[in-house]
């Protein structure tokens, strides 16, 4: 079975109110939030939102920044989010990479290095204070002193963890501790702060899935694999679609087509290729944006077997 999810953020009451019920009712998994203090929507808040008009779908964050959410905080939204949806809360974390999110909060964004200590020491707070445990911790990448939810559980025992990442030691850190891995296939930041490189190559993927593979031994059943498309396009013409991602890309029309993180072509294409990157690569569930909604899910039955 293939699962999809979409991340989406609300612009008014009434669309987002809509989404949400459209997405449950065509069959998608989960509906996830993006986190980008100052440049978007409260996901927490918003997915609260979409919690009271849907009764079955998943809700998360997608991914939140470990960087700049302080675990008793974050701790607090999750175990909300999953009281006042009935359990249906997901935890989303990644190392973030915007720097202007860092000065907002009065701090300079670390090293490469130094953001994944500090994902990694706020993904094992945030789920140890989701488990009832008093959480003490002073490092220089994060500091925590008898953190606890003294009031407030989440409905579920454990709230499913996504780590959103393509650094080689989250990647390891995730398969030995997360729920899923959420492949998301950036390379380097640009210039911007926002925008990356991609690691969308065959070559680079299965770098990728070594680092997970090296982490989840041992583990008696290993994390989902999870892709992050950025492009979803019924088509025709395949080629033709993909050309201008190829161009910005650097790679190939034909190795834009065979990355999971785009997909582009007619339905019975799509859903061969979906097939084909659960073989290849043992990737079982895909986030797609609000904008693919109304083009996959007339797909989504086909990806149940």
């Amino acid at each position: 079975m293939v699962i999809f999810s979409v991340q989406a953020g609300p612009t008014d009451a009434a669309s987002w109110a809509d989404l949400a019920r459209r997405v449950e009712a065509a069959g998608f998994d989960a509906l996830q939030a993006a986190d980008h203090p100052g440049h978007g929507a409260s996901p927490f808040v918003a997915l609260a939102a979409a919690a009271g008009v849907t009764a079955t779908l998943g809700l998360g964050s997608y991914v939140s920044n470990a960087g700049v959410r302080e675990p008793i905080l974050l701790a607090t939204d999750v175990a909300t989010l999953d009281v006042v949806s009935g359990g249906r809360a997901r935890l989303g974390l990644g190392a973030g990479h915007t720097p202007a999110e860092w000065r907002a909060v009065g701090r300079e964004r670390p090293d490469v290095a130094g953001r994944v200590r500090r994902c990694v020491a706020v993904a094992e707070a945030v789920q140890a204070l989701l488990a009832g445990e008093e959480v003490t911790v002073d490092t220089a990448e994060l500091a925590a002193h008898a953190a606890r939810l003294t009031e407030l559980r989440p409905v579920q025992d454990r709230v499913p963890l996504t780590l959103g990442t393509a650094n080689s030691a989250l990647l390891r850190w995730a398969g030995a501790h997360a729920d899923v891995v959420g492949l998301t296939g950036f390379g380097r930041t640009r210039s911007d702060g926002h925008t990356h490189r991609v690691r969308w190559r065959a070559d680079q993927i299965e770098a990728q899935l070594d680092q997970v593979a090296a982490g989840a031994a041992g583990r008696d059943s290993a994390p989902a694999l999870e892709a992050l498309v950025q492009r979803v396009a019924v088509t025709d013409d395949a080629e033709a679609a993909a050309a201008s991602i190829a161009a910005h890309t650097g790679l190939t029309t034909a190795e834009v087509l065979a990355t999971p993180f785009v997909l582009i072509g007619t339905a019975d294409e799509i859903v061969t290729a979906v097939a084909q990157h659960r073989r290849r690569w043992g990737i079982t569930r895909f986030v797609v944006r609000a904008g693919a909604v109304d083009a996959l899910a007339p797909l989504l039955p086909r990806f149940a077997g």
